[in-house]
């Protein structure tokens, strides 16, 4: 017993000794760094980190904060050392039940000194570091202090910290506002932040928050009658419409630790986002699949605009942030059908092919496959432009084939397209799964001349104080494309949106794209290019549904050619001269395509 005692004692001096420098810390500021986004124009996008909230004390809340909080996650936390035997022992039992993990015996308080002080590795030595700091915060603060450290650091999920944080994201009031039910929601998702996000999933959000409440019946918090009346309250979270850029604000975030280190100090990062474009590319998506969104059997939409140079000036990652915050715009993969054949084009141009060149729109065959056009027909002889126009699926393969496989996919890479593709034929029509921001700046590169455009966001990162800590310098488009061959391409565009597929996305400035539209209508996309070169936009827009099911006859020069139009319309009629207007047109007027579908799903191999 003594040699154990003296050992006992050995191992907890040296545990002491390898802590971190426990008063420095705590003498310095609480809070996580904090890192605002703003706009170009300055306009606030987001808040993240314990600047999204005040840090409060639990004298400064409702008194059934702290208890919903306790409830649920320490119940002896007013009467145990830092350390709970009973707890750790009920959970082990638990745990060896279940024959898995599934409680942990940790209180506050040693969470708290996880939180604050230790990395999240998982060794021995960081776990008797964790006991040691645990019995110093209960011999130095009040259970109070230690409650309201908890609640100021802990994470909320949905990128806020704090618990004021969390009930301004959440529900748009302060902490001190809290009601019964709201306080028990936010309580119940502190095991899960991520799944159990009333942003990601308010009904799911609500149920956790009943058990929270019935657990603190159990602990005598709240009388039986106000835990049922809390439960019947719904659930109102704050809508994801008033959080405008707010896809983009989270995709900036993530990119951050490439530009500085972000551990440590408050950032305000200002990016290329304009929030005149946002909100055109917003309430056009938000309008048009509330409006069509269910005869046309369509749920979710996404698009991108880039300047010349590649900045980001509006980004929508779906039809409602606090519905999902998954940003579609830059984590979803899709089939893109004939958006792709811009690519083949491109291949094609530069083997020698010329647009006024004639194929046959005829019967092909290519192994056992046999691609054919939407509607049946063969046209016979047309001209190269035509066949792009048209979104003929015959006259791709074949100059696919003329071209060489190899050099489509060495064209796609030059212009930034990183998916892994097809190693067939299929390839023409778009079979293989590509990212919309990388294929808008494939177009964009086109747009600019043949030069290499990488999408940017970020302008400037400065610290709390105003100290630059990083800023963007001038761009310099790497030529990737002859300037004729992006010519070319471009006048193939401008023929599409003329008198082809893209003619709803008509603009009163001159306007190139292509449509493009999946097997069994899965998907469709418009991309395209609006004004003169030099001062021009590039959007993509892609419409479709989360799990792949088909939508009602949606094609790309239907609702994807309107939302362009649509996001871009009051940008176009701001631009002054000289910007060239399409031929016989004045102001451009919505094009009724009368249910036609303009532009067919591919028919591709199965």
């Amino acid at each position: 017993m003594i040699w154990a005692g003296l050992t006992a004692i050995a191992v907890l001096g040296w545990v002491w000794l390898t802590l971190p420098p426990i008063e420095d810390l705590l003498a310095g500021d609480q809070r996580r760094p904090g890192i605002t986004v703003l706009a170009a124009d300055g306009t606030q996008l987001g808040a993240f980190g314990d600047l999204y909230g005040d840090p409060l004390h639990v004298r400064d809340l409702p008194p059934f904060v702290g208890a919903a909080v306790i409830a649920i996650e320490d119940r002896r936390f007013r009467h145990h050392v830092g350390v709970d035997p009973i707890g750790l022992a009920r959970a082990v039992l638990v745990n060896l039940r279940a024959g898995r993990l599934v409680q942990g015996g940790s209180t506050l308080t040693q969470q708290v000194a996880k939180n604050i002080f230790l990395t999240p590795e998982r060794s021995l030595r960081r776990k008797l570091q964790e006991l040691v700091l645990a019995f110093w915060l209960e011999w130095h603060f009040s259970k109070d202090d230690i409650l309201s450290i908890y609640l100021n650091r802990v994470y909320f999920g949905s990128g806020a910290y704090g618990i004021d944080g969390a009930a301004r994201r959440y529900f748009g009031h302060s902490a001190r506002d809290l009601q019964l039910h709201e306080a028990a929601a936010l309580a119940g998702l502190l095991r899960a932040p991520a799944r159990l996000s009333p942003a990601r999933d308010p009904t799911r959000a609500q149920a956790r928050g009943a058990v929270v409440l019935s657990a603190m019946t159990e602990t005598g918090a709240i009388s039986a009658a106000a835990a049922d009346a809390a439960k019947a309250r719904p659930l109102r979270v704050v809508s994801g419409a008033e959080r405008p850029g707010r896809y983009f604000a989270d995709w900036v975030v993530d990119q951050l630790p490439a530009y500085v280190a972000v551990a440590g100090r408050d950032l305000v990062v200002t990016t290329t986002l304009d929030t005149r474009l946002q909100a055109a590319a917003s309430a056009a998506i938000s309008t048009t699949l509330a409006q069509e969104g269910t005869r046309r059997q369509v749920d979710q939409a996404a698009s991108i605009v880039l300047a010349p140079d590649g900045a980001v000036l509006a980004m929508v990652g779906g039809r409602d942030y606090a519905a999902s915050t998954y940003n579609r715009a830059t984590q979803a993969v899709r089939q893109p059908g004939s958006a792709f054949k811009l690519l083949v084009y491109l291949a094609a141009l530069e083997a020698g092919v010329r647009r006024e060149d004639t194929r046959s729109d005829q019967p092909i065959t290519v192994g056992r496959w046999s691609p054919t056009n939407y509607d049946g027909r063969f046209r016979g002889e047309i001209t190269v432009e035509q066949a792009f126009a048209q979104s003929i699926n015959t006259v791709a393969v074949q100059l696919a084939r003329q071209a060489g496989q190899r050099r489509v996919v060495q064209m796609a890479r030059r212009l930034g397209v990183a998916a892994r593709l097809t190693d067939d034929l299929s390839i023409a029509l778009g079979t293989s799964e590509v990212g919309i921001l990388e294929l808008a700046a494939v177009y964009a590169s086109v747009a600019a001349g043949g030069g290499a455009v990488v999408p940017y966001a970020v302008q400037s990162i400065r610290d709390r104080e105003g100290r630059v800590l990083w800023q963007r310098g001038s761009t310099v488009l790497e030529p990737v494309l002859r300037r004729e061959i992006a010519a070319e391409a471009m006048a193939l565009m401008q023929a599409t949106v003329a008198n082809g597929t893209g003619r709803a996305a008509q603009l009163p400035v001159t306007t190139a794209g292509k449509t493009g539209t999946t097997s069994d209508y899965r998907d469709a996309w418009f991309l395209g290019v609006a004004g003169d070169s030099g001062r021009h936009l590039t959007a993509a827009v892609w419409v479709g549904n989360d799990d792949n099911r088909p939508m009602a006859r949606v094609t790309g020069g239907d609702l994807p050619a309107r939302l362009f139009r649509a996001t871009l319309l009051d940008w176009a009629r701001r631009q002054p001269p000289p910007l060239t207007l399409l031929p016989g047109t004045t102001e451009a007027a919505p094009i009724d395509t009368g249910g036609q579908a303009d532009d067919p799903p591919e028919m591709v191999p199965q």
